[in-house]
């Protein structure tokens, strides 16, 4: 595919502006306005990065550290001078109005000033600033010869939705504490904020807890996997032992929240366990011994809802968890939990008729609510698959839809926050197109003009019950992504475009001029090293 010279925005309020103003690099996601300009600044190795204002110097920073390599020597960092000659990142006379995460960045030949009310608006405008640069600026190493020019623009932008996810899923398939370290910084250059980290399954356990080590002793490793290519037949390879130590944890939370990300870890309950039950059987209704999944699917053996042990232990998992997350929101996933066992254990026939629970149903609705009230009582909100809405609604908790939008509606109608996940449109491990040679996939298909079409906030919601839904979110379920380049490969270019779903406003959403943009975009994958899957008109 022909990359081509970079593609003008779209969102110009300069009627002329081609006569009059130098080209503008595709800006991904689309900002709300954009303003072209006479001339230019040119960054050079005297040019200074002043701040003023709280969090300032700390951006001041993360950008310089950015701009680096490719540039050859970090731009020095100084305290309120001016911004002549400079970039200027300030919180001073910012406007409110433009919300925690709004920016404004003027471009002239004098200089570079981005002002915003918080380092997160100041984090954003500084991204815009590296995708108004030439591509080189996002190298890892010294581009020689490259005039580091920003064209004139002034933008005015804020994001349309407070959430704006991507999941990942390292239990089926693992990635290193680097590799989502890279993703990371990827997602930051499109303006995500939440990254969902999907650590227990019943094919593994990612995830050091000290007070049961034997989670990941026996946990992290499953004896095989379906063979690459043949779903239907084991490979026979022992997968594992692989795991994050809790050292690493912190380490990659801190690296994100750096770049304004929030991670949510996601610990499965009370479905989807049995590679903890591998490791304590005790917590389950059969009492094992079981081994970890060797098949993708769902299994039959959950956590024991009845059992008082039960609940103090994924209690005791809680309170690991949340000293090494220190976002507001814990998921404990509460999908696809098989209730048969349930059923005929008596210990939760007992629980049921203590507690006056009519169905296995409002049993789960039960141990939900014990584990929102947990994490409420210390100061965390839950969040869980849109299964927890059944046999009741836990108080205080969010709901992540998946099964379509139905779940999000009831649950926004009821009063919950909602994000929007569903699958027709945000699952990136569907297939691409429906041409040849596209890889094995878990099913499905997304197109990017799919992905790029969907509307998060459903029109039977009234105002008031709009105002729930926090945003939207895409997911890279790894059944069938092996490994780093897999991930990449699915998740982009789809991800750009639910960035851009998640950041501009709907009546700015142009999929011609996005898919425009994105032609010269991926200019940028490239050099960032990222396995992105070529645009091709199957796509459209």
């Amino acid at each position: 595919m022909a990359i081509g010279r970079w593609a003008l925005a779209s969102l110009l309020v300069v009627s002329a502006w081609g006569a009059t103003a130098g080209e503008i690099p595709s800006l991904i996601p689309a900002p709300v306005s954009v303003e072209a300009r006479e001339g230019s600044f040119t960054i050079t190795g005297t040019t200074r990065l002043v701040c003023s204002g709280k969090g300032a110097a700390e951006t001041a920073e993360t950008l310089a550290g950015l701009l680096a390599p490719a540039m050859g020597s970090g731009l020095k960092v100084t305290r309120w001078d001016s911004a002549t000659g400079n970039i200027l990142l300030t919180t001073r006379g910012a406007d409110a109005a433009w919300g925690p995460e709004g920016y404004e960045l003027t471009v002239s030949k004098e200089g570079i000033v981005i002002r915003a009310t918080t380092s997160a608006g100041l984090f954003y405008g500084c991204q815009t600033l590296r995708q108004l640069l030439p591509p080189a600026v996002l190298a890892g190493t010294r581009q020689e010869g490259v005039a580091w020019t920003v064209p004139a623009v002034h933008i005015r932008d804020q994001p349309r939705y407070r959430w704006r996810g991507l999941m990942l899923d390292v239990c089926r398939h693992f990635l290193s504490a680097d590799k989502v370290k890279k993703f990371i910084d990827v997602m930051a250059l499109h303006k995500f904020n939440s990254l969902h980290w999907h650590l227990t399954e019943d094919q593994a356990w990612r995830i050091e807890i000290k007070k049961y080590p034997r989670l990941t002793e026996v946990g992290s490793v499953r004896a095989q996997s379906p063979m690459h290519g043949n779903r239907n037949k084991g490979d026979g390879v022992p997968y594992g032992p692989f795991f994050y130590t809790q050292a690493q944890i912190r380490e990659v939370v801190a690296y994100a929240a750096a770049r304004h990300i929030v991670i949510v870890p996601e610990i499965e309950m009370p479905g989807h366990a049995l590679a903890a039950l591998s490791a304590y059987p005790e917590f389950s209704c059969r009492g094992g011994p079981f081994k970890p999944r060797t098949w993708w699917g769902v299994e039959d053996d959950v956590y024991c809802a009845g059992n008082d042990k039960t609940v103090a232990f994924v209690k005791d998992i809680l309170t690991e968890v949340m000293s090494l997350f220190p976002g507001p929101f814990i998921h404990i996933g509460g999908d696809e939990c098989p209730k048969g066992r349930w059923a005929n254990c008596p210990k939760c026939q007992a629980r049921m008729k203590a507690e006056g629970l009519k169905s296995t149903h409002e049993l789960q609705s039960w141990f939900v609510r014990r584990m929102d009230q947990f994490l409420a009582s210390r100061g965390r909100r839950l969040i869980g698959w849109d299964e927890i809405l059944e046999g009741g609604l836990a108080p205080g908790a969010a709901v992540m839809c998946w099964r379509g939008v139905g779940g999000g509606i009831a649950a926004a109608q009821q009063g919950h926050d909602v994000v929007m996940s569903p699958g027709s449109h945000c699952y990136l491990d569907h297939g691409q197109s429906g041409m040849p040679g596209e890889p094995e996939c878990i099913g499905g298909r997304t197109t990017l003009a799919r992905a790029y079409s969907y509307e998060p906030t459903p029109a039977e919601l009234t105002a008031e019950q709009k105002a729930h839904v926090l945003g939207v979110q895409g997911n890279l379920w790894s059944e069938y992504l092996w490994n780093a380049k897999d991930v990449e490969f699915a998740a982009f270019p789809r991800a750009c475009a639910l960035a851009e779903v998640a950041w501009t406003p709907a009546a700015k959403k142009n999929f011609a001029d996005f898919w425009t943009r994105m032609e010269s975009h991926v200019r940028r994958l490239e050099i960032l090293n990222v396995n992105y899957r070529r645009l091709t008109p199957d796509q459209k």
